[in-house]
Formats: C-alpha cells, sequence, structure tokens
C-alpha cells in the first residue's frame, strides 16, 4: 500500500513537472530593444576611464553628426571580435565614438585597449552596470547609433558588430541629413 503510495506521488509529481516544462516552451525567448528614445537618460553621470573626472552622456554627444555608444569589456570575447570594426568605424568623420566600460576592472580596460587599439574619442566606466542597463542594454557587446541633433536613437545592435552591421552603419550615417 505504502509503495503505491509513494509510486502514485512521483508520478503525480512527474506529470506536473511535465506540464509546467512543457508551458514554458511555449513563450517566446525572442527579446528585442525598445527603442524609444524618451526612455535614455542623457545625463546619467559616468567617470572617465583615464581619469577621476565625472562626465554625463549628455556632454559626450559632441557636435559631430552622430555618436556611437558601443557598451565592452575586456571579459567579453565578442567584444574582442568586433574591435576591428570599431576601429573602422573611428576614420568616419561624422561620428563621435564613444565606449562604455561594462562591469570590468580598470586595470583589464586599459589594458584591453592599449593592446587592440583605442576606437574611442571617450571611454567611461560602469563598475556597477546600472548606467548601460538604464540605457536598454542587455549584454555586451552592444552598440546604440544616434542622432546627435535630435538625440534620437537610429539603431541599436545587440551582439558584436560585423561585416553587414559595419556596411549599415556607414550607410546610414552617409545617407542620414
Amino acid at each position: 500500500m505504502v509503495k503505491n503510495i509513494k509510486l502514485i506521488a512521483v508520478v503525480f509529481l512527474v506529470i506536473v513537472s511535465f506540464f509546467i516544462l512543457l508551458k514554458g516552451l511555449n513563450k517566446t525567448n525572442i527579446y528585442s530593444p525598445n527603442l524609444n528614445s524618451s526612455k535614455i537618460d542623457f545625463n546619467f553621470k559616468a567617470k572617465f576611464l583615464y581619469s577621476d573626472e565625472e562626465t554625463t552622456l549628455y556632454e559626450l554627444l559632441n557636435d559631430k553628426d552622430f555618436s556611437i555608444i558601443n557598451i565592452w569589456a575586456s571579459w567579453c570575447l565578442p567584444c574582442r571580435d568586433e574591435h576591428s570594426f570599431l576601429l573602422n568605424l573611428k576614420s568616419l568623420d561624422k561620428l563621435n565614438m564613444i565606449g562604455i566600460n561594462y562591469k570590468d576592472s580598470e586595470i583589464n580596460a586599459k589594458k584591453f585597449i592599449k593592446e587592440l587599439g583605442n576606437p574611442y574619442s571617450k571611454i567611461v566606466v560602469d563598475p556597477s552596470g546600472v548606467n548601460s542597463i538604464e540605457l536598454g542594454a542587455y549584454g555586451v557587446p552592444e552598440t546604440i547609433l544616434i542622432n546627435n541633433q535630435s538625440k534620437i536613437i537610429l539603431k541599436k545592435y545587440i551582439g558584436p558588430i560585423n561585416n553587414e552591421k559595419l556596411t549599415e552603419i556607414k550607410n546610414i550615417i552617409n545617407n542620414e541629413n
């Protein structure tokens, strides 16, 4: 009798677990950022990587037509893969490159930049990750293309920049007025 009760309890738990997992499979796992520019706080404060000076994102957006905000970390392997593409973007006259170093140590971040080159005009640090999350980041690397005059996000790239994304960014910058 006790064996039967234990068997029934185990079968019941397996069936309940099966249906819970089955229900979870029906949920979508596609996460897409909300590109509503009003959600970005351009006044968030962050310190520069190479000094103790504090700045805001608004101050980093300069007189060039466009800005790229690239969220990266030295421990991020895809960040290493995309770095050559960012160096390629640095040559565009209309583009301001801002790097946000995400949850990283200062020593490792500086070593990463020294080893691979610096594509950024300015680099700020986000040791807690809060500023990056407030920008809508899901992880690293992420890249946000902003029109500096209107302060509107034109495009957000989740994951590393590749040839296709590089071409798209160049086309947007060259075709926007």
